[in-house]
């Protein structure tokens, strides 16, 4: 018995041996290269694979610093940051997968560096108006369409344009 701690644990809990052995399932063979495309999605950062090569084609995915491509080969202990969902996830690399494995499994192939989310009360929700409020006045229609991103080009007076 190691006194650094490693291999006891996973031995007494049948779930964290389990999940190791997927993991080592998934993982490339000797010699192969893991897309960082496919990485992220077998980790479960991104719900797709497609999604997660066009985060990278975006620019939104970066390992070490710098923008990739999604063939971009992901190394063990490189740092990977990810843009999705109006979050930023920033990652390292411990363990290379190249299947989708279950969501515990995933959780032991990196280390969360991420900051925490905003709590939901903080995203203020658009355009809910009392109950029994009435009908809306033309001042809050625009403010309810200045919100909600439709701002329409007024011209001189308040009238919209013409296009």
């Amino acid at each position: 018995m190691g006194g650094d701690g490693t291999g006891d644990a996973t031995a007494v809990d049948p779930k964290v041996a389990a999940a190791v052995a997927a993991a080592e399932a998934a993982a490339p063979k000797n010699g192969e290269n893991v897309r960082i495309d496919s990485w992220i999605w077998a980790v479960r950062l991104v719900k797709t694979r497609s999604l997660g090569a066009t985060a990278c084609r975006g620019g939104h995915v970066r390992v070490n610093g710098e923008r990739v491509k999604p063939a971009h080969s992901v190394r063990i202990g490189d740092e990977v940051r990810l843009r999705h969902e109006g979050r930023e996830r920033i990652v390292v690399v411990k363990r290379l997968i190249r299947k989708r494995v279950g969501a515990p499994v995933a959780a032991q192939c990196y280390v969360d560096n991420s900051p925490p989310p905003p709590p939901r009360e903080a995203v203020a929700p658009i355009g809910i108006r009392d109950r029994g409020a009435g009908r809306p006045t033309k001042r809050d229609r625009r403010e309810l369409e200045r919100l909600r991103g439709l701002e329409i080009m007024r011209g001189p007076g308040g009238r919209p344009e013409a296009r």
